[in-house]
C-alpha cells in the first residue's frame, strides 16, 4: 500500500535551518529526487520516522502499522488454553480413534463396557498432556514477562530526555540509548557512539553463540558528534527493506531534508538480544521491534523429524488396522450367522420400547461396531507413550557418557531432537565438512613464497611436531634451546636459571592478567562452558618460529623502509627488498583484526604510539624485549569485527571461503615464545647491540611504546586465518599495535611506528572470495590497494605480462607468477589452505572518481549488492603479484581411526567443501578417506555432454571391476539380496573414489545427470565434493535422501553448514572454533569429530536395537492379548462380553506389562560396548533394519497367534465340561497369558541386571497382589458381573498351577527351539558378537582379533591405479567442446618440495561421447601392469596446474 505523509519541502527547509547540518562530503544526491510531497510504498520497504517534536505526527500516523516490542511466545491464554490444547491432541488420529471408542460405547445398542470406565484412560491421557503442555506455556509466560518488562533508556518527547521504560513500550522510530553490557531491546540503527570513532562493540552470543565482539560503526554523517546525541536534532527519514530473517544482510538509506540520501547496511544495525561491549553509551533509532526483529525472524522453534522406526510403525499399525476390521468383520458375519440360526428370537434378544428386533443385518454391522470397542486394544496406543519414556532414558545415558565429553571446551554431547535417537543407528551416508569438523580450525603458519621464492620454515615445522603440551616449561625451552638469550643480562630481572641458560616463565605466570582469570560478564541464555572467552589462544597458534633466510631479508626490507623519509628512492620494479615489505605490510594491515586490552571492560588500542617511541634505539628495543621475556610479561591479542562494507562476512578465509564466514576472536601471547628468539637473531645478524639499561618498569613510563607492549593485549579476527598471518608477521616484528575505522598503526623491526589512513576497506564476501584494504602510505603517499584472496580469484586479477614494455621484466614476472604457482600446488598437495597477497598502487584521481561510485552504490537501497561488487571489481585488478601464504589446518584427534571405523561399518562417507581440490584430497588421504591404492576419478568440467560423456565413460570402467549392480528385489515389502555377478578378473578389485567440483555439480543439477552422477558414487568408498557452495552441499544432501531413499547424516561447525544439517535425516552440530549456529541448528551436538565413533557405534546401535526390538515387542503383546477375546466370541456367539473382568484389562496394560518394556528399551544390551567399537561391521545390522522389518513383524504375528490360541485353549479344554463360571475361565487364560508375554520379554533380553529381574518379578507378582485385593474388595464393581474372590478360589485349585504351568510352556516352545536354532546355526554377525561378549577378556581380544583377519582382503599384488582427472577449460555450447590441456608429470618421494615438472601443450577434440580413452583421460595414466616406482603404493595426487583450470596428473 501507498501511504502519503505530509512531508511537504516547505516543512523540510524549515527544520533543516533550525536542525543540525551534515557535512556534504558524507551525502550523496539523490538516485531518484522527488519534488513536493513524499510518498512511501509500505508495502516494499518499511520507512520510520523518527519520535521528536518535528516529525511526531508522522510518527504516529506510521509506527502504529508496525509490530510493538512485545513478544509472545506462548501457544495459549486463559480462554483459549482448553480448547485449542484439546484441539491440537485431537490432531493425532490415536486420541480421534479412542474419542470414536467412546462415542461408539456411549450407545446402547453398542455398549460394551461401562461408560465411565470407557472414557477414564481416554481423559487421563488427556489430562496429563494438558498439564505438560500448560506447564511448558506457563514458563514460556514467564520467560516472556521477564524480557518485556526488562527496563531500558527511551526518548520522551514531552520530557525532553531519556526516561528509563520497559522493552515492551518500545516502538519504532523511538529513541533508545544504552550503556554497556546492556542488551539490545530491537533491531536499532546505530547513530551515537561514545567510541570516538563512532564504533560499538557488540557480543552476539545470544544470537549465534560467537564470543569474539563484533563493531558497528554509526551511519555516516553522526560519527563527529558532542558528548551526548540530540533526538530533536535529528531531522531524517530512515527507508530500509522489509523484516526478514537474514541476519548479516540490512541495508536502507537515511533521506535528509534537502533531498540526499546516505546509504548504510548491517554495519550500523545493532541486533536485538545482542550485548554492547566496550562502549559505554550508544544511542540509535528503532526500526524493527518484537516479532519483525531479526532475533525472532530467526527463532523458528524445534523441528520435527520422524524416525525410519516411527515410519515403519505407522505401515504396520495400519496392518494392525486392516486385522481389527477383519476380526470385526468376522464377529458380525458371526453375529448374523448365530442369530439366524435360531427359529425364534433366543430369551437374550431383547426387543425395543415397540416390540420390534433388529434386523439380521443391523444387528451385524452394531456387532461390528461393538467389536472395534471390545478389541481396541490391538492398535498399540501404549506404544507411543512407552517410546517417549524410552527415547529420555536413551537421551539420559547418553548426555552420561564420559566418552562423549569433552574436557578442553567442557562439554558433553546435546540432544536437541528427542524423537530420532533411534535412527543413530541407520545411518548409511554421512556428509561431513572439512575445515572445523574433520580439521581443528587452528591455522597454523607454515610456510610462503615471496616474488618466487619459497620458504620452508624448517624450523617451525619442527616445532609444530612437538605434541600438544606446547605450554609445559620443558618443551617449550627444549625447542628454543638453540635460541638461547644474549650473554649480557639486566641487572635487577628476575628469571629462572637453568642447565641450558635462562629459562623464561610459563605463560600462566604471567605478570599480566591472564585470561584465565576473567571471563566476559554471560548473557541470559547463554550456553555455558570453559572456554577462555577468546578463542585461537592455543600456543600452536601463536608461536611462529621465523624462517632465517628470509629473516635476513625482512632485516634489508626494514633498513630499506628506514630510507624512505630520507632518500625517497625510486621504488625498483620488483625489488625483492620493496616486495619483501610490502608483503609483510599486507599481512599486518590488510585484515579485520582489531587491538584491545583483556581488562574488562575491554579497551581497544586506538590511540597512535607518540613521536618519541619513533626514535627509540635498537639497543633499548632489544634491551626492553630481553627483560619483557625474563619478567614473563605476555601479550594476548583481541579484536572487534570487521571495517568493511559486509560485516558478516568472513575476512580472512579466503581458501575456504564458502565454507567459513564466521567471526572468531583470538588471543595471543605476542612476545612470549618470539621474543626470545628475535632477541637472539638480531643479534645473530648484527643490526642490534646490546646494552644495560633502566628497570623494566622505569622504561615503561618513559617510553608509551613500551607501556603499549607491556600491557595485556588481544589480537581479535574474525577468522583464525587471519589471526595466522597477523602472528605470521608479528614474529618477523611488524607488528600491528593500533586500529581505528580511519588508520593503521604498524610497529616495524627497528621500532618506528608507521601510520596508514585508511580510505576504504573491501570485506570478504563468498562471491569475490578475496578483500582489499585501501591506504595511504605515511612516508611515500601513495595510495595502495592490498588485497589477499584464493589463488583461483588473485591470479586472475593480475596484471597482463604481456602490456609491460621492458621484455626482460615481462620475462621475471612470467618467471615469478610461474614459480608462485608451482609453490601453490605444493602446498595445495600438503595439505595447507593457500593465500596470495598482491598490491596495486592508483593515483588520487582515480581513487577520488571509484570512491564517488562507491559511495553511490552505498546509498542504493535497490541491487545494492550487485553494485557493491561491481565497484569492488572496478579497483581489485591489473594487481602485482607479492606473494602466497601456506597455512596449515590440523587433523583433529582420532579423525583417521574415526573415518577408517565408519567405513567398515559400511558408512558411505562424503566430503563436501569449499577448498581446493588439492588441498581437499590430500586431506582425505590423511584422514584414511582415501587410500593409495584406490582409483580416484577427478571430474572438472562446465559443459554438460562433456560431463555426460565422462561419466558414462567412468561408469563403464567401474562396471568392469564390479559388474552390473542390479537393484534389491522387493516380495511384499521383503528386501531379497541382489545377485551381483563377481568380477572377471582374478585380481582383488580396486576400491573406486570419486573427486569433483563445485562448477561441476552446478553441470550435472543443470544437465539433469543426477542419476548417472548417483550411479557412479554407489561404486565408490568416498566421494570429495569441493568449492562446493552452501546451497550445493544441501541439494547434495537432499539428491542422496530423496532418490537413494537413505539414512542421512550431515556434519558441520559453521554457519555455511546449516542447510546441510537442516536438510539431512540427522544433522550434527560441532561446537568448535565456528560459533554456534550450526549446533543451534542440528539434533545433536558434539565437540569432537572422533566422538561420532561411538555415537554411531555403540549408542547408535544400542538405540535402534533396544527400540525396535520394543515395537515388535508391543505388537506381538497387544495382538496376544486380544486374540484371547476374539477365540472367546465363538463360543459366546458373537455377543462380545469377555471373559476377563474390564479392570483387569485395564490393569494389565496399565500395571502388569509397562515396565519390563521400558526397562528392556532403556538398559537392554546385545553386544558390549567394547565389541561394537572393536567390530564396527556390526553397525550393519542397524542399516539393514535387522531388528525390525516386515519379516519380523509378520514373525511376530503369528507368533502371537499361535500363543494366544495356547494361553486360550488348553484351559477351555481343561474346564469345559465343568460348571466354572465365567470369570473363573477368564483368570487362568489372563494369568497364562501374562506369564507368557513376560517370559516372551525374558527371552528377548540379552542383558541381565538386577532392575531386569526385580521389574519382571515385581510384575508378576503384583498382578497376583493386585487381583486378590481387587477381587476380595470388589462386589459389585463391575455389575451385574461379580469377581468376588475368583482369584482366591482358583489358587485353592491344583489345577490351575498345573494350568498355569504347561499352557506357558507349550506356548513358548517354538519361540524358545527358534532361538536356539538362530544362536546355534545362525550366520547373523550380532550372534556371532554375543557369543565373543561370553568369553572369557583374554579369549574374547584373540577371537576379536581372529575375527578382523578374517574380514580384512587377501592381499594381492595389486598395483596402484593412477587418479583419472578429468578437467576441461571448455566454455558451456552444445556443439562438441575443444579440449585444451597441459599435462604436468611430476615425480617425487615423500612430501619433498623437489618436483622436475614439463609442461606439453595439447590440442585435442572431445566429441559428446568418445570411445576411447585417450579422449577422454587428459592426464598421464599408468599401465595396469606396471610396477610401482619410488614408494610402494604411493598415491598418485593431482597437481592443481594453474588457476585456469589446466589438466594434470602425476604418474609413478
Amino acid at each position: 500500500m501507498a501511504l502519503s505523509v505530509d512531508s511537504s519541502w516547505p516543512r523540510w527547509q524549515w527544520r533543516f535551518r533550525d536542525g543540525q547540518l551534515h557535512h556534504p562530503s558524507e551525502a550523496t544526491p539523490l538516485l531518484s529526487p522527488e519534488k513536493g510531497r513524499q510518498s512511501y510504498n509500505l508495502t516494499q520497504q518499511r520507512v520510520v520516522f523518527p519520535n521528536n517534536d518535528a516529525f511526531h505526527r508522522d510518527w504516529a500516523k506510521v509506527s502504529r502499522r508496525y509490530s510493538g516490542n512485545r513478544i509472545c511466545t506462548t501457544k495459549y491464554s486463559l480462554l483459549t488454553f482448553l480448547p485449542q490444547n484439546l484441539l491440537e491432541q485431537f490432531h493425532r488420529w490415536a486420541n480421534l480413534y479412542f474419542l470414536f471408542l467412546v462415542i461408539l460405547n456411549w450407545m446402547p445398542a453398542m455398549e460394551v463396557f461401562h461408560r465411565e470406565i470407557t472414557m477414564l484412560p481416554l481423559a487421563a491421557v488427556l489430562f496429563i498432556i494438558m498439564v505438560k503442555d500448560g506447564m511448558e506455556d506457563f514458563k514460556r509466560y514467564r520467560f516472556d514477562r521477564e524480557i518485556n518488562c526488562s527496563h531500558i533508556q527511551i526518548y520522551e518527547r514531552k520530557e525532553q530526555s531519556y526516561v528509563q521504560k520497559h522493552w515492551e513500550d518500545v516502538r519504532v522510530g523511538d529513541f533508545i540509548q544504552m550503556h554497556c553490557n546492556e542488551i539490545i531491546p530491537a533491531d536499532i540503527l546505530l547513530l551515537f557512539s561514545s567510541d570516538p570513532s563512532g564504533i560499538c562493540h557488540l557480543e552476539t552470543a545470544n544470537l549465534d553463540g560467537e564470543t569474539n565482539l563484533k563493531q558497528r560503526r554509526v551511519v555516516k554523517g553522526f560519527s563527529q558528534q558532542g558528548v551526548q546525541f540530540e533526538p530533536e536534532h535529528f531531522h531524517s527519514t530512515v527507508v530500509c527493506e522489509n523484516p526478514n530473517h537474514h541476519l548479516s544482510k540490512f541495508k536502507g538509506y537515511m533521506e535528509h531534508p534537502d533531498q540526499t540520501r546516505t546509504g548504510f547496511g548491517s554495519e550500523s544495525l545493532l541486533l536485538r538480544g545482542c550485548t554492547i561491549r566496550n562502549t559505554e553509551v550508544a544511542a540509535g533509532i528503532v526500526v524493527y521491534a518484537g516479532h519483525e526483529t531479526k532475533a525472532m525472524l530467526n527463532n523458528s522453534g524445534p523441528r520435527y523429524k520422524r524416525s525410519k522406526i516411527e515410519r515403519r510403525m505407522n505401515t504396520d499399525i495400519f496392518f494392525c488396522i486392516g486385522l481389527l476390521v477383519l476380526m470385526c468383520l468376522i464377529g458380525a458375519i458371526g453375529h448374523s450367522l448365530w442369530n439366524g440360526t435360531f427359529r425364534e428370537h433366543p430369551p437374550f434378544d431383547v426387543p425395543d420400547a415397540k416390540g420390534s428386533f433388529l434386523p439380521l443385518a443391523l444387528g451385524g454391522f452394531y456387532m461390528f461396531l461393538t467389536m472395534i470397542i471390545l478389541l481396541q486394544v490391538l492398535i498399540p496406543i501404549s506404544l507411543y507413550v512407552s517410546i517417549e519414556l524410552v527415547k529420555l532414558g536413551q537421551i539420559f545415558f547418553l548426555h552420561n557418557d564420559l566418552d562423549l565429553y569433552d574436557e578442553e571446551t567442557n562439554s558433553s554431547i546435546q540432544c536437541r531432537a528427542l524423537n530420532i535417537t533411534e535412527d543413530l543407528g541407520q545411518i548409511q551416508y554421512i556428509f561431513s565438512d572439512k575445515t572445523g569438523t574433520l580439521t581443528e580450525n587452528k591455522m597454523v603458519f607454515r610456510r610462503c613464497t615471496v616474488l618466487g621464492s619459497e620458504y620452508s620454515h624448517q624450523e617451525n615445522a619442527k616445532r609444530l611436531e612437538i605434541p600438544k603440551e606446547l605450554d609445559s616449561d620443558s618443551e617449550e625451552w627444549t625447542q628454543y634451546r638453540c635460541l638461547s638469550f644474549p650473554a649480557r643480562r639486566a641487572q635487577g630481572s628476575t628469571a629462572t636459571r637453568s642447565q641450558g641458560g635462562v629459562q623464561p616463565l610459563r605463560r600462566s605466570q604471567s605478570a599480566g592478567a591472564p585470561t584465565q582469570r576473567h571471563s566476559r560478564q554471560r548473557s541470559v541464555g547463554r550456553w555455558e562452558n570453559a572456554q577462555s572467552p577468546v578463542a585461537f589462544s592455543s600456543a600452536i597458534e601463536k608461536d611462529v618460529t621465523p624462517d632465517k633466510n628470509l629473516l635476513t631479508k625482512v632485516q634489508e626490507a626494514a633498513q630499506w623502509l628506514g630510507t624512505l623519509p630520507d632518500s625517497r628512492p625510486a621504488r625498483p620494479a620488483l625489488s625483492t627488498t620493496s616486495s619483501i615489505a610490502d608483503f609483510f605490510l599486507a599481512l599486518t594491515i590488510c585484515n579485520s583484526v582489531m587491538v584491545s586490552t583483556t581488562t574488562e571492560p575491554r579497551q581497544r588500542v586506538t590511540m597512535p604510539l607518540s613521536t618519541k617511541a619513533l626514535g627509540t634505539s635498537l639497543e633499548k628495543i632489544q634491551q626492553l624485549f630481553q627483560k619483557l621475556k625474563l619478567l614473563s610479561l605476555s601479550q594476548s591479542f583481541s579484536s572487534t569485527g570487521p571495517s568493511g562494507a559486509n560485516l558478516g562476512e568472513s575476512l580472512g578465509a579466503a581458501t575456504d571461503s564458502d565454507e567459513k564466514e564466521d567471526d572468531a576472536s583470538v588471543c595471543s601471547a605476542g612476545y612470549s615464545t618470539d621474543g626470545s628468539y628475535r632477541s637472539s637473531t638480531w643479534d645473530q645478524g648484527g643490526m642490534l647491540a646490546s646494552g644495560s639499561g633502566a628497570s623494566v618498569e622505569e622504561e615503561a613510563l618513559e617510553d608509551p611504546a613500551l607501556g603499549l607492549a607491556s600491557s595485556e593485549l588481544c589480537y581479535e579476527a574474525e577468522s583464525p586465518d587471519e589471526a595466522a598471518l597477523v602472528h605470521a608477521a608479528n614474529a618477523y616484528s611488524f607488528t600491528l599495535v593500533s586500529r581505528t575505522p580511519e588508520q593503521v598503526t604498524v610497529r616495524l623491526p627497528q621500532g618506528t611506528c608507521l601510520t596508514f589512513s585508511i580510505l576504504c576497506t573491501l570485506g570478504f564476501d563468498s562471491v569475490r572470495k578475496r578483500m582489499s584494504v585501501v591506504v595511504k602510505h605515511p612516508l611515500t603517499g601513495e595510495i595502495i590497494v592490498y588485497t589477499k584472496g584464493a589463488d583461483s580469484v588473485i591470479m586472475d586479477l593480475l596484471e597482463d605480462p604481456a602490456r609491460v614494455t621492458d621484455a626482460d621484466v615481462e620475462k621475471k614476472v612470467r618467471r615469478i607468477r610461474a614459480r608462485t604457482q608451482k609453490h601453490l600446488d605444493l602446498y595445495a598437495r600438503d595439505g595447507l589452505r593457500t593465500l596470495c597477497i598482491a598490491k596495486k598502487v592508483i593515483s588520487e584521481e582515480d581513487f577520488r572518481r571509484w570512491a564517488s561510485f562507491r559511495h553511490e552504490a552505498e546509498a542504493a537501497l535497490e541491487n545494492r549488492e550487485e553494485l557493491l561488487t561491481e565497484t569492488a571489481q572496478h579497483l581489485e585488478n591489473q594487481l602485482t603479484l607479492l606473494g602466497a601464504t601456506g597455512i596449515e589446518d590440523r587433523l583433529q584427534e582420532g579423525v583417521p581411526d574415526t573415518v577408517a571405523a565408519l567405513q567398515e561399518a559400511g558408512i558411505q562417507l562424503w566430503v563436501l567443501t569449499g577448498d581446493k581440490q588439492e588441498t581437499a584430497v590430500n586431506i582425505a588421504h590423511s584422514c584414511r578417506l582415501l587410500d593409495q591404492t584406490d582409483t580416484v576419478y577427478s571430474i572438472n568440467t562446465e559443459n554438460q555432454e562433456t560431463c555426460e560423456s565422462i561419466l558414462d565413460f567412468a561408469l563403464e570402467e567401474v562396471k568392469q571391476f564390479h559388474g552390473p549392480q542390479k537393484p534389491d528385489r522387493k516380495l511384499f515389502g521383503w528386501r531379497l539380496p541382489s545377485e551381483t555377478p563377481a568380477p572377471t578378473s582374478g585380481a582383488a578389485v580396486p576400491k573406486v573414489g570419486l573427486v569433483i567440483d563445485g562448477k561441476t555439480l552446478s553441470t550435472i543439477f543443470q544437465g539433469k545427470l543426477e542419476k548417472k552422477f548417483l550411479e557412479l558414487t554407489q561404486h565408490c568408498r568416498s566421494v570429495l565434493c569441493c568449492r562446493a557452495t552452501p546451497l550445493q552441499k544441501s541439494m547434495i544432501v537432499k539428491l542422496v535422501r530423496d532418490k537413494l531413499s537413505v539414512m542421512t547424516l550431515s556434519i558441520g561447525d559453521g554457519a555455511n553448514d546449516v542447510s546441510m544439517i537442516q536438510a539431512a535425516d540427522i544433522g550434527i552440530g560441532i561446537s568448535g572454533q565456528e560459533g554456534m549456529q550450526a549446533v543451534m541448528s542440528s539434533d545433536f551436538a558434539i565437540s569432537r569429530f572422533r566422538h561420532l565413533k561411538k555415537l554411531l557405534l555403540v549408542h547408535g546401535h544400542w538405540c535402534y536395537s533396544r527400540l525396535a526390538r520394543m515395537v515388535v515387542y508391543y505388537f506381538y503383546k497387544n495382538v496376544c492379548y486380544v486374540n484371547l477375546l476374539f477365540w472367546y466370541q465363538f463360543l459366546c456367539g458373537f455377543s462380545g462380553s469377555t471373559m476377563i473382568d474390564y479392570w483387569q484389562m485395564i490393569f494389565f496394560n496399565l500395571f502388569f506389562t509397562s515396565l519390563p518394556p521400558l526397562v528392556f528399551g532403556i538398559l537392554d544390551k546385545d553386544v558390549s560396548a567394547e565389541t561394537l567399537l572393536a567390530l564396527p561391521e556390526l553397525y550393519k545390522s542397524g542399516q539393514d533394519s535387522e531388528c525390525y522389518n516386515p519379516r519380523t513383524f509378520w514373525i511376530s504375528m503369528m507368533d502371537a497367534f499361535y500363543q494366544s490360541l495356547v494361553c486360550f485353549f488348553i484351559p477351555y479344554l481343561t474346564y469345559r465340561d465343568s460348571d466354572i463360571d465365567v470369570f473363573t475361565f477368564g483368570t487362568p487364560i489372563n494369568t497364562i497369558s501374562l506369564t507368557t508375554i513376560l517370559l516372551h520379554q525374558a527371552m528377548e533380553m540379552k542383558t541381565w541386571t538386577v532392575v531386569h529381574a526385580l521389574v519382571l518379578a515385581g510384575s508378576f507378582l503384583m498382578y497376583f497382589a493386585v487381583s486378590l485385593v481387587y477381587n476380595a474388595t470388589c462386589v459389585t464393581c463391575n455389575s451385574p458381573a461379580n469377581p468376588y474372590g475368583v482369584m482366591e478360589g482358583q489358587l485353592s485349585d491344583p489345577t490351575f498351577y498345573l494350568v498355569c504351568f504347561l499352557a506357558p510352556v507349550a506356548a513358548l516352545l517354538p519361540r524358545y527351539f527358534f532361538l536356539s536354532l538362530q544362536g546355534t546355526c545362525g550366520k547373523s554377525l550380532i550372534t556371532k558378537a554375543q557369543k565373543i561378549d561370553r568369553l572369557p577378556a583374554d579369549k574374547r581380544d584373540l577371537e576379536i582379533q581372529s575375527w578382523r583377519s578374517r574380514q580384512m582382503p587377501a592381499h594381492r599384488p595389486v598395483p596402484p591405479v593412477p587418479e583419472q582427472d578429468f578437467r576441461t577449460s571448455t566454455p558451456k555450447s552444445s556443439g562438441p567442446p575443444e579440449q585444451k590441456c597441459k599435462e604436468r608429470q611430476g615425480v617425487h618421494g615423500g612430501r619433498s618440495s623437489t618436483e622436475h615438472m614439463r609442461d606439453d601443450p595439447c590440442s585435442t577434440d572431445a566429441p559428446a561421447k568418445p570411445s576411447s580413452r585417450e579422449r577422454l583421460l587428459l592426464g598421464g595414466v599408468m599401465a595396469p601392469g606396471a610396477p610401482p616406482g619410488g614408494q610402494t603404493g604411493a598415491y598418485q595426487r593431482p597437481i592443481r596446474g594453474s588457476h585456469r583450470r589446466s589438466q594434470s596428473s602425476m604418474t609413478i
